[in-house]
């Protein structure tokens, strides 16, 4: 499933912007830095967006609102064919304290986005919500100090 969302978001232009994205100032969410040669090491807070469709976020149904991102050290299993082990990994949505939902997030070292995104790249410390072609996805796309990190929902029905 991972594999057909992945395909899919590579083979599909971006439509429009569907969210906002605020930085996380109380906990330092989007401090700029150097980006790490590959994932970072443990838990980290990578922002904070707003998701304005019903998707299903590891098959269940995560309802619109605001979410903090939350990219945890648990490695996505069974790994994809051809990804390096530490650059898929769970990240959480969370509410207050509360996780509401999590998705895989592929994680894409800054050289190598331009060969697996299309669309314009959110600038570092940013992020975007969109719906890919098709209506069938919502891929969140987060530039964290020049990693980049590539969560895509289903839309719910």
């Amino acid at each position: 499933m991972k594999q057909l969302i992945l395909v899919s978001a590579l083979a599909l232009a971006a439509g429009g912007g569907l969210a906002a994205f605020a930085p996380t100032a109380s906990t330092g969410a989007l401090a700029m830095g150097q980006a790490p040669a590959g994932a970072p090491a443990g838990d980290q807070l990578l922002g904070t967006v707003r998701i304005g469709r019903r998707v299903m976020a590891d098959g269940k149904p995560l309802p619109p609102g605001t979410y903090r991102l939350r990219l945890t050290a648990q490695e996505a299993s069974p790994r994809a064919a051809g990804q390096a082990p530490d650059l898929e990994r769970w990240v959480e949505f969370l509410q207050g304290n509360q996780v509401k939902g999590r998705e895989v997030a592929s994680i894409v070292p800054r050289d190598d986005i331009k060969q697996i995104a299309k669309g314009a790249v959110p600038a570092p410390g940013a992020a975007k919500v969109e719906l890919l072609k098709g209506n069938d996805y919502l891929r969140i796309w987060v530039n964290r100090g020049g990693t980049h990190y590539l969560i895509h929902l289903p839309v719910a029905s």
